[in-house]
C-alpha cells in the first residue's frame, strides 16, 4: 500500500519551431501507408546509426512536426525475440536524413537457446504460475540478457489487484529485474467531489447504460457490472448511492480524454480512438489502479475509519489513465529512476487534467488526492504535493545517486518538483487558495513559465524523447530538447527547463 499523508498519522500560443504534431498511428505506419516515407528512412537510418537492421525493427508510432521532421519509435527484436528496453526513437529531418537517436542499444550477439526450463524461471519469482516468454532483457546497466519475462496477476488479501512482471535469466536461472504490472496510487460523479455534471450515455431499450458514445466508447461499471438506468440521471452526491462514485469515474475518464485530445491532439490513451474501462466499488480498499492487462482502471472504496472516501477524485483518474499513456508511448519501465518517471508523469498529468477540467467543486491545485478526505484540507490531508514532496515525509525533493533505490512513488517527487517549479517557480505563493513555498537545491531561483506551456513539454518529452529506460538525467535532456523544439534554442521557456533541473540538482 503506498503512502497516505494525513496531519496526525505516522492553450497557449507556441513560439520557435511552430511545431503541428501528427501522430500516425502504427497500422498507417507500414509500407505502402501514408508514413511509409519517414518509417523506411528511419529503418536505414537505424541500420546507419548502429542501432538495429530494418528487420529488427517493429514500428511502434510516428510522429512528423509541422516542418516535416520525423520521430519513428520502434520497439527493437532479436531472432524473433522481444528485446525488452531495447526500444529506439529515430529522429530525422524532413528529408529523411538522420538528426539522432535516443534509447536503443547497439548489436546484440548472444545465444538464444535458455539453459533454464520455464518452470524453473517461474519458481525462482516466488509468484504464482503466470504467463512466460522467452525475451532479450536489457538491464539498466544496458547489458543483453536471454530471460524469460514471466507476468502473474491476482488479488491481495483486502481485494486490490495486484500483478507482477519478473525477468528471470534464461542462462542461470538469476532474477534480473522486477516490477508491478498495476499501476497504483493512493488516491481518490452529481458526484461526490465534483458536483452535478453532464454526462456522456448511451441508450440501451429502454434505460442508459454509461457508456460514453463521444469518446471511443469509454465504460464505467459498478464493481464487474455495467452501469444502468431508467431515467438518465446519475447518483445523488451521497456515497450511500452507488451511481454517485460512478458519475465521478465517468466524468474522470471524459475529461482526461478531452485534456489530451483538446491540448496535446491525443484520441485516447492509446491514441487510437478506443476507450477505456473504470471499475469503481472494485472493493474496500485506499487505492486506484490502472491495468494495460484489461485497459481499465479500478477504484477502491477507501476507508471511512481513516475518513478516506472512494478513490475517484479527478486528478486521480487522470493519473490513472496516464499510466496507459506511458505505456503507449515511452513506455518507462516501472523500476528505479524511470520508475519515478513514470509515476511522476501520471501526477504532473492527473494534476494538468485538473486544471484543464477547472471544475468549481474540485478547485486545480498541485495537491493530489486531497477530496477524497472526509477532513478536507489541502495543507495536511492529501496523497502527494508537487511543491515541495518531502511534506509526505518519504518523497524526494531533488536528486541523489539514491533516488533510484526508492519506491517509485517517492522517487517521483524529482520530476513533480521539477514540474511545479517549471511551472510556477519558488518561493512562497497562494495559488486558489493554498499556499505553496516550493525549496531549491543549489540555492537557485526559478521564475515559472505557467502550466500550459510546462504540459506541453513534458509531453513532447515523453512521447518523443523519452524511452523504456530512461532516467533523470535522460529526462532532462528529453525536456530540453522538447523545449527547443516548441519555442527555440534560445527561448526563455528552453531556459527555464534547464534551471528547474538545476533546482532539483539535475544537472548536465
Amino acid at each position: 500500500m503506498k503512502r497516505i499523508h494525513r496531519a496526525g498519522l505516522a492553450a497557449t500560443a507556441i513560439a520557435g519551431l511552430a511545431v503541428v504534431t501528427i501522430t500516425v498511428n502504427v497500422q498507417a505506419a507500414q509500407p505502402g501507408g501514408s508514413a511509409a516515407s519517414p518509417v523506411a528512412a528511419a529503418r536505414a537510418n537505424a541500420a546507419q546509426l548502429g542501432i538495429g537492421d530494418g528487420g529488427d525493427l517493429v514500428v511502434r508510432d510516428v510522429v512528423v512536426d509541422g516542418d516535416g521532421s520525423s520521430h519513428v519509435r520502434f520497439d527493437r527484436t532479436y531472432q524473433g525475440l522481444p528485446v525488452v528496453g531495447g526500444d529506439v526513437v529515430v529522429h530525422q529531418d524532413k528529408a529523411g536524413k538522420a538528426r539522432s537517436a535516443t534509447g536503443g542499444v547497439g548489436k546484440l550477439a548472444l545465444s538464444v537457446k535458455p539453459a533454464v526450463s520455464a518452470a524453473s524461471a517461474t519458481a525462482a519469482t516466488k509468484q504464482k504460475a503466470g504467463k512466460q516468454q522467452l525475451v532479450v532483457f536489457v538491464t539498466n546497466a544496458g547489458q543483453s540478457k536471454l530471460a524469460y519475462k514471466v507476468v502473474s496477476e491476482g488479488r491481495k488479501a483486502n481485494g486490490e489487484p495486484t500483478g507482477t512482471e519478473t525477468y528471470v535469466d534464461a542462462q542461470n536461472g538469476k532474477v534480473l529485474d522486477s516490477w508491478t504490472t498495476v499501476n497504483d496510487d493512493l488516491g481518490s460523479g452529481t458526484g461526490l467531489y465534483v458536483g452535478t455534471v453532464g454526462l456522456d450515455t448511451t441508450k440501451s431499450g429502454t434505460s442508459w447504460t454509461m457508456v460514453d458514445p463521444v469518446r471511443g466508447g469509454n465504460a464505467t461499471y459498478n464493481g464487474g457490472t455495467l452501469f444502468s438506468d431508467a431515467d438518465n440521471v446519475w447518483g445523488t452526491g451521497s456515497n450511500s448511492n452507488a451511481q454517485t462514485a460512478g458519475v465521478d469515474a465517468h466524468y474522470g475518464i471524459a475529461k482526461t480524454w478531452d485534456y489530451y485530445k483538446s491540448v496535446h491532439g491525443r484520441n485516447g490513451i492509446a491514441n487510437d480512438g478506443k476507450g477505456a474501462k473504470s471499475y469503481v466499488h472494485d472493493g474496500a480498499y485506499v487505492n486506484a489502479s490502472w491495468s494495460d492487462s484489461c485497459f481499465c482502471m479500478k477504484y477502491g472504496d477507501g476507508d471511512p475509519s481513516q475518513g478516506i472516501g472512494p478513490l475517484v477524485e479527478l486528478d486521480i483518474a487522470g493519473h490513472e489513465m496516464s499510466h496507459g499513456v506511458t505505456s503507449r508511448s515511452a513506455g518507462l519501465r516501472y523500476s528505479g529512476e524511470s520508475g519515478g518517471l513514470n509515476e511522476s508523469t501520471s501526477d504532473i498529468f492527473g494534476t494538468a487534467v485538473e486544471w484543464y477540467a477547472a471544475n468549481s467543486q474540485d478547485t486545480p491545485d498541485y495537491v493530489l488526492g486531497e477530496e477524497i478526505f472526509t477532513d478536507y484540507n489541502p495543507a495536511t490531508n492529501y496523497i502527494r504535493r508537487l511543491d515541495k514532496p518531502s511534506m509526505d515525509g518519504a518523497s524526494a525533493d531533488s536528486w541523489s545517486k539514491s533516488v533510484g533505490r526508492l519506491n517509485v512513488h517517492y522517487s517521483s517527487g524529482v520530476g513533480n518538483h521539477f514540474f511545479y517549479l517549471l511551472s510556477e517557480g519558488s518561493g512562497a505563493k497562494t495559488i486558489n487558495g493554498v499556499a505553496y513555498n516550493s525549496p531549491t537545491a543549489n540555492g537557485v531561483t526559478v521564475s515559472g513559465i505557467g502550466i500550459s506551456k510546462a504540459e506541453k513539454i513534458w509531453y513532447r518529452a515523453l512521447t518523443t524523447y523519452m524511452t523504456s529506460r530512461t532516467d533523470y538525467h535522460g529526462a532532462r535532456t528529453a525536456t530540453l530538447n522538447a523545449a527547443t523544439d516548441l519555442y527555440g534554442a534560445s527561448s526563455a521557456e528552453r531556459a527555464a527547463v534547464d534551471k528547474a533541473w538545476t533546482a532539483v540538482n539535475v544537472l548536465p
